[in-house]
C-alpha cells in the first residue's frame, strides 16, 4: 500500500486549501441539482467517489444530521473474513435540506426498495469528471490538488485547522489506523499558521 502524502515528490500540494474549497462550493452551487449535491456531499463528508456512489437515501439521517458511509477499504475480522464497516459522518443541516429537496430523500425513505437505491446512480469516472469540471469552473489551477482526492485531503486539513481531534477525523474519514490520519497534522503554509494562531489566543 502506498504511503499517504499531502505533497508529491516535486513538492506540489495535493489538497485543496480553504479558498479553493470555498470556490469549489460556489461553483458547485451554480450546477444542476445532481451535480451540486454530489459535490457538496464530497465536500461535507470527505468520502471517496467510490463511497459516494453507494450512498442511498436509507443512509441519510435527516433528523440526526448525519450520513452513513460504507468504508470500501478492505478490512478483516479476527477470523480473517472481510467485514463490512460503516462510519457515520455529521453534516450541516442546510446541506441536508438541499439534498432532501433535490432528491426527495424523506419521501423515498418511505419505500424500502427505493430507499436502498443509490442517490447518484453513476460511475466513479463520471464523479471524477463532474468534480474536475466544477474545479475548472471554480478557477482551481491545473495542479495535482485539482481532483476528488484533493477535495478529500482538503476536508482532512480543514478539520485539523478547525481543531477537530484526530481520533474523530479518523472515524469520519474511515481510516483503519490513526497513523494514516496524522498526516493532516503536518499541514503547512497558511493552514499551519491558522493552527499556530490558536496558541496565541
Amino acid at each position: 500500500m502506498s504511503e499517504m502524502r499531502l505533497y508529491d515528490t516535486q513538492g506540489n500540494r495535493l489538497y485543496l486549501n480553504a479558498d479553493e474549497r470555498a470556490a469549489f462550493l460556489d461553483a458547485a452551487r451554480q450546477r444542476p441539482a445532481r451535480d451540486r449535491t454530489l459535490c457538496e456531499t464530497l465536500h461535507y463528508t470527505g468520502c471517496r467517489p467510490s463511497e459516494l456512489i453507494e450512498i442511498t437515501p436509507a443512509r441519510v439521517d435527516l433528523a440526526g444530521d448525519t450520513i452513513a458511509i460504507r468504508s470500501l477499504k478492505k478490512r478483516k475480522d479476527v477470523s480473517g473474513e472481510i467485514k463490512v464497516v460503516f462510519r457515520t459522518v455529521p453534516v450541516p443541516s442546510d446541506y441536508l435540506d438541499t439534498l432532501n429537496t433535490a432528491h426527495g430523500i424523506r419521501e423515498v425513505q418511505r419505500s424500502p426498495k427505493r430507499a436502498g437505491e443509490p442517490i447518484w446512480p453513476i460511475t466513479r469516472v463520471q464523479v471524477w469528471r463532474i468534480v474536475k469540471d466544477v474545479m475548472i469552473e471554480a478557477g482551481i489551477p491545473d495542479a495535482p490538488q485539482r481532483s476528488p482526492k484533493g477535495l478529500r485531503h482538503g476536508y482532512g486539513i480543514n478539520a485539523v485547522v478547525k481543531g477537530i481531534p484526530l481520533h474523530m477525523l479518523q472515524k469520519w474519514l474511515g481510516h483503519a489506523q490513526l497513523t494514516t490520519t496524522t498526516i493532516y497534522a503536518d499541514a503547512v503554509g497558511k493552514e499551519e499558521q491558522d493552527i499556530a494562531s490558536k496558541m496565541w489566543g
